[in-house]
């Protein structure tokens, strides 16, 4: 029986942009670079939900990871905060769900872009984050939730995904978000270095656009196709010593303490 769960162009295109009308050659392009027809046949081989979908996902992509560092996870299995790179835009978030919920606690939670809700096998372990509107009532309160909840929670403190930076690939400014609600809620964080990266495309990209003043992030439509790119990939992750959230103390700003927590990650590379 063919998988209800389908890609559909089309049917986003309408959702998140309503009142514009898309050329047919842009829609069919877009098909094209993320891979519509590949993902579908992918979901039609009914690849089950949650941690064994993204299992299939990996296996399907021939990818996996070695990690160093698994004995620095907590031992209590207490609900800790992880805060990672994001060198590669939605892979690398496959990839260490996988291994913290092998590793660690099959009760995870991961901060995502709110487009890949439509992805439904994997709802139960996203909470989604909207790029490009306003957070509404409703999202706060389900963050709140799931910080007063018994799950750890896998956080991209940067938001999207790593540019070419001075020549380096690496994260843009870090949020402070996770320094806050580590402090509010009392939970340990928990630092992962992720090495990788995009195509040398995305990156030119990236700057082009930046270069000529646009503000929409057009390389976001091509991390499915840089997903693909990625066949046949090893990565290496490594694990920090956690660090308790009374380390966060008045000595910095919450946002000075991010910026702290990401030199602390590229310690790691």
């Amino acid at each position: 029986m063919e998988s209800a769960l389908r890609i559909n162009v089309d049917a986003i295109l309408k959702a998140k942009a309503p009142n514009v009308s898309v050329p047919g050659f842009l829609v069919s392009y877009l098909k094209k670079i993320v891979h519509q027809d590949e993902i579908n046949d992918f979901l039609a081989s009914d690849p089950g939900t949650g941690f064994d979908f993204i299992d299939a996902t990996l296996k399907f992509l021939n990818v996996d990871a070695v990690v160093d560092g698994l004995e620095h996870l907590p031992v209590t299995r207490e609900p800790v905060i992880f805060v990672s790179n994001h060198p590669l835009g939605g892979l690398d978030g496959m990839v260490l769900s996988l291994m913290i919920g092998r590793h660690y606690t099959l009760d995870l939670k991961v901060f995502v872009n709110d487009l890949l809700m439509y992805l439904s096998p994997l709802s139960g372990l996203f909470v989604p984050i909207n790029k490009t509107g306003a957070q509404t009532k409703s999202y706060a309160k389900q963050v709140r939730e799931v910080y007063e909840s018994e799950s750890s929670l896998l956080t991209f403190p940067a938001g999207v995904c790593s540019r070419k930076l001075h020549g380096v690939v690496q994260d843009l400014t870090w949020q402070k978000s996770f320094v806050a609600k580590a402090v509010e809620y009392r939970r340990m964080v928990v630092p992962v270095y992720f090495e990788g990266r995009n195509s040398a495309f995305f990156y030119n990209l990236a700057r082009i656009r930046k270069l000529l003043g646009i503000r929409l992030n057009i390389e976001m439509l091509y991390l499915a196709d840089e997903m693909f790119k990625q066949r046949g990939k090893r990565y290496l992750v490594r694990i920090g010593q956690p660090v308790s959230w009374q380390t966060f103390d008045q000595s910095r700003t919450a946002w000075q303490w991010a910026q702290w927590m990401r030199d602390e990650v590229y310690k790691m590379r």
